[in-house]
């Protein structure tokens, strides 16, 4: 589904931390490609972690979804409180993935966004307004699964997106798949640790790739 980025030489895959590290590996070395991650946290609803009403990312954006803050009955000051929390946790990333190293320049590159899939989208959105403020030539997001009502608002906020599947009725991202452990700094240290310069041409031997948490269903 993604096979007309293979071999550009303008492509970047951009997966967003932790679980879309993986999947963006496996894409990264599909399509011959250079591997690097956008800062993003997900806002989650108290009591509810792992519904999004939100996201942070890097440069100081937030996505608020306001009919799941309503309905859920988030105030200002709670909101508040998470965001300062997550952008804590954001920081922290930033320092344990990239160290030293400067972020990615996007500027007229091609730019894959690859997460392990969506639910509300808020994050992406967040990975979106943080990507598209850098300039790149095309955005582009790429996920394995997620609710076709949320592929279709997604869609016009990028150049191209590319779902791989929309189970219907959707209950969660880990449906989706075989395994769905979770993703921890070291494995995204040690994915990130293999690109961009240490795979590609000559990563041909798949023995030699790390192992990880994230096995699609279908």
């Amino acid at each position: 589904m993604l096979d007309r980025y293979r071999d550009r030489s303008d492509l970047l895959v951009l997966g967003l931390p932790r679980g879309g590290v993986p999947v963006a590996f496996e894409v990264a070395e599909a399509l011959n490609a250079p591997l690097e991650v956008l800062m993003v946290r997900k806002l989650g609803v108290p009591g509810h972690e792992e519904l999004a009403f939100g996201a942070v990312a890097t440069g100081g954006i937030m996505v608020v979804d306001a009919g799941v803050l309503s309905g859920f009955g988030v105030d200002g000051e709670e909101l508040d409180r998470i965001a300062e929390r997550e952008r804590a946790e954001l920081d922290r990333r930033e320092r344990a993935y990239r160290g030293d190293r400067e972020p990615p320049r996007l500027r007229d590159k091609t730019v894959l966004l690859v997460d392990d899939g969506l639910a509300t989208g808020s994050t992406m959105k967040a990975a979106i307004r943080a990507a598209r403020a850098t300039e790149p030539a095309w955005l582009a997001v790429a996920v394995p699964t997620a609710p076709a009502g949320t592929c279709e608002e997604l869609a016009r906020l990028v150049d191209d997106l590319v779902c791989a599947s929309n189970p219907e009725p959707f209950t969660a991202v880990g449906q989706s798949y075989r395994e769905f452990e979770q993703t921890g700094d070291d494995e995204v240290r040690e994915l990130l640790g293999l690109g961009p310069a240490g795979f590609g041409p000559g990563w041909s031997d798949e023995s030699q790739l790390p192992s990880h948490g994230r096995g699609l269903a279908s």
